[in-house]
């Protein structure tokens, strides 16, 4: 079993959006061009789109073939794929060194999902290892902005 330590060891930052508004306003921000960035719920392709210009590689998923589907329709100079997000071996099995990750979550919401929200994260840092995961989620945002990372005086 990994320890805490194991898990965060600094190695990826959590940038937890609201809003599609937000998710997109971190791209030129988060994004460069030497990026590998996997994009976890695309739908139709749309952030796959605004992400392209600014890395070297974007690939777009989504769990639906019907989704994936229309941004192969939509977007054909761009790479999609059907991938339940939830399954990190398929991801990982793209074969790509994924530096950035982009996770739409909005299907999923409320503190009911939050614990699978954190376990995603989690297991996507662990095994892929990005610089970063971009994740909107309205229920991870408002838990965060609630939290406060302890330090004892004794270490300061």
């Amino acid at each position: 079993m990994a320890t805490q330590n194991q898990l965060f060891d600094g190695h990826t930052n959590f940038v937890a959006t609201r809003g599609v508004k937000e998710y997109r306003e971190t791209i030129p921000v988060w994004v460069n061009a030497d990026d590998v960035v996997l994009e976890i719920g695309c739908e139709w392709g749309t952030t796959t789109t605004l992400i392209a210009p600014h890395c070297k590689k974007v690939v777009g998923t989504d769990i639906s073939p019907k989704c994936i589907e229309r941004a192969r329709e939509r977007h054909p100079e761009l790479h999609f794929e059907v991938l339940d997000g939830f399954d990190v071996k398929a991801a990982l099995d793209l074969g790509e060194p994924f530096s950035k990750i982009y996770i739409d979550m909005s299907g999923m919401s409320g503190y009911n999902s939050l614990l699978d929200t954190i376990a995603l994260l989690t297991s996507y840092a662990t095994v892929l290892r990005p610089q970063a995961i971009i994740i909107k989620s309205s229920s991870l945002k408002r838990f965060a902005g609630h939290c406060h990372a302890w330090r004892s005086p004794k270490n300061q």
